[in-house]
């Protein structure tokens, strides 16, 4: 959405995890006839309940939501899966003459949707394999400086042992014989990107976040993480390499079920983990907030926050 005084397609509300989003949407759809399009990648998966702090059937009852519980915890759900998702939910929704409202804090995501998407190759198996073959033979540090020579630029921002990384950023350059830059810079037709209203929430004080971390993860724990990942794992033939495995929580509560460390360990492995997780986030929304007007910021330690965010909400769709 550009600066003008259009009225928004949807709004978004984004933020660090612990920000108060859930409690922020919730009063949004207590004042508005909103629907909630979930943008966070952990949510998608069914049966991950606690270490996502999934919303509780209560408030899932309470306003209609989308995008939660997609798909089995050994699947994977991509940014381009969640862009088009999301496109066919705003029209779906605004159809129904009802406010999209998109919230989570998968910054990826966010940028998929506004932003688009690069014209990236699809992945080809076989070019795959051969790479595969040459990193046995030769290891990845020998692949890396290969990458170097094509791309000197994509090269200097992997590491030499960053397997995934560098076989995909070796197969895009040797599919289409450009840089990753030349190839991120060609888009795909995005002129069905909608127009947000962008509500960011981030603190003012980031120890009071980690003190609320802190908080949560012990809830976590307490309401049994472990057990839910112990669960998981006889369920489904789960591997710890697996987009849900990898999620903060459940990386540390699997290698935790795996004699790594622990329940002490555990609980300061998945708190620093979180505030690192938050750390990111923060810095995907000030960048952003640097390059997209539509954005607005909004201290989310302040004690009439929900007040201050629907306020926020109803300015941006007044135009």
């Amino acid at each position: 959405m550009s600066a003008s005084s259009a009225r928004p397609d949807a709004i978004a509300l984004i933020g660090p995890t612990a920000s108060g989003k859930t409690a922020c949407a919730l009063d949004l759809a207590r004042h508005l006839p909103c629907e909630i399009i979930s943008v966070d990648s952990a949510l998608v998966f069914r049966d991950m309940n606690i270490g996502t702090a999934k919303p509780t059937h209560e408030e899932l009852a309470s306003c209609p939501h989308h995008l939660i519980d997609l798909i089995d915890p050994t699947d994977a759900y991509s940014a381009a899966q969640f862009r088009a998702d999301a496109i066919r939910l705003i029209g779906e929704i605004r159809a129904r003459d009802r406010l999209p409202l998109l919230v989570g804090g998968t910054m990826l995501y966010l940028k998929a949707l506004h932003d688009g998407l690069s014209d990236l190759p699809q992945a080809d198996a076989d070019l795959r394999r051969a790479i595969d073959r040459e990193a046995a033979t030769r290891g990845w540090p020998a692949l890396h400086a290969d990458l170097a020579k094509l791309d000197p630029d994509a090269a200097a921002q992997l590491k030499p042992n960053d397997a995934q990384r560098i076989q995909r950023a070796l197969e895009i350059v040797r599919l289409t014989g450009r840089s990753l830059a030349e190839n991120y810079a060609r888009r795909e037709d995005d002129s069905d990107t909608p127009s947000l209203a962008i509500i960011a929430l981030e603190p003012s004080d980031r120890g009071v976040l980690h003190a609320r971390i802190a908080a949560r993860f012990g809830q976590m724990l307490a309401a049994g993480l472990v057990g839910e990942v112990e669960a998981l794992r006889a369920r489904y033939p789960l591997q710890s390499g697996m987009p849900s495995m990898r999620c903060v929580g459940y990386r540390q509560a699997w290698e935790h079920l795996d004699g790594e460390y622990g329940t002490d360990e555990l609980r300061d492995r998945g708190i620093f983990a979180t505030r690192q997780l938050a750390k990111r986030q923060i810095t995907w929304q000030r960048k952003f907030a640097s390059t997209w007007s539509e954005l607005r910021v909004i201290d989310c330690l302040r004690e009439d926050l929900t007040d201050a965010v629907r306020e926020e909400a109803l300015r941006a769709l007044a135009g």
